[in-house]
């Protein structure tokens, strides 16, 4: 069995449809899933703001490159263009898999270009970590350590005032 984060975020036409449907789109593997947040644009500000979650998911026979066809998956099927000109411009529907463990619990690590893991750049954003929180309280960013403790960086302050818990916007897992 295999365990993967995947980080979910739309900022591109009905935002909340977007991340229901890729929720949907992970059926029964789904374990737990964060709260959604509303968080500013990260790396581009020239766009719409965001609705962030992670989603928690496991599967006995899942590789990681399965979970990566399954976020590219879930990805089109919201439309997703990527723009070559605007690498962390806005979109209809991102899937990242930020991290996978192996059946007895050890992280995968790989710096393949389609799948670096962990996620190369998941220390330094805030609407990744928080919400991972919300599912793995205790859990630990392979090579960077704890998520409470990244959270507590200074580097990061800004980014997590930035973000607006949105409750409201619940997502649930059909399975």
């Amino acid at each position: 069995m295999t365990r993967a984060i995947f980080s979910l975020g739309s900022n591109l036409g009905d935002r909340e449809h977007h991340l229901r449907q890729a929720v949907r789109s992970l059926g029964g593997s789904v374990e737990r899933i964060s709260e959604v947040y509303e968080t500013p644009p990260w790396g581009d500000a020239d766009q719409p703001a965001y609705l962030n979650a992670v989603v928690l998911v496991s599967d006995p026979a899942a590789s990681p490159r399965d979970w990566l066809e399954r976020a590219r998956r879930a990805e089109a099927a919201a439309g997703r263009v990527r723009d070559p000109q605007r690498r962390f411009g806005p979109r209809t529907l991102d899937v990242d898999v930020i991290a996978v463990r192996d059946a007895a619990g050890r992280p995968v690590l790989s710096d393949d270009p389609e799948l670096t893991l962990p996620h190369p750049r998941a220390h330094l954003r805030a609407f990744v970590l928080r919400p991972w929180q919300d599912v793995e309280p205790a859990a630990d960013l392979p090579g960077h350590g704890p998520i409470a403790a990244l959270l507590g960086d200074p580097a990061l302050a800004d980014d997590l005032a930035g973000l607006r818990p949105r409750p409201e916007l619940a997502l649930e897992s059909t399975a």
